[in-house]
């Protein structure tokens, strides 16, 4: 799905986004974990700049905070899987946006072209890393058609 961008978690860190998580799934292959996603509502304990972002333009949103989908597993499918899981869930909630961002400098093609195929585009930029990077800020409509 896409190259690493994200900051390793301790277990301790990756339990407590999981507490404050609204949406989470797991995909297994062959009886071990190949991928994982972890969205969060509107309203969340979450100091993330990204997610902030999100928070001050939109009353009601699931926002994907991380999606890990292991090396050997990547083009497999697993992403799409989570993805759809994910839609499913927003429409299922009456959820009318789903959020994410992506690195857009330096440029991670590989998620762009993946979240083309679920409707996101962006709807701002931010620098992040102490202006090291940006960020492109995406959203798509939560809607039937994107998982059917």
């Amino acid at each position: 799905m896409a190259r690493p961008a994200r900051v390793p978690l301790s277990f301790a860190q990756l339990s407590d986004l999981h507490r404050r998580s609204g949406f989470h799934r797991v995909v297994e292959a062959g009886g071990r974990l190949i991928a994982f996603i972890l969205a969060l509502r509107q309203g969340a304990d979450y100091d993330s700049v990204n997610y902030r972002w999100f928070a001050r333009r939109y009353a009601e949103f699931l926002y994907v905070d991380r999606v890990v989908v292991s090396r050997d597993a990547h083009g497999g499918g697993a992403g799409s899987i989570l993805y759809r899981q994910l839609f499913e869930h927003a429409c299922r909630h009456r959820i009318p946006v789903v959020a994410c961002e992506f690195d857009a400098e330096p440029p991670n093609q590989a998620s762009e072209r993946f979240h083309a195929k679920f409707g996101f585009v962006e709807v701002g930029r931010q620098p992040v890393a102490g202006g090291r990077k940006s960020v492109s800020l995406q959203t798509a409509a939560a809607s039937l058609r994107r998982y059917t």
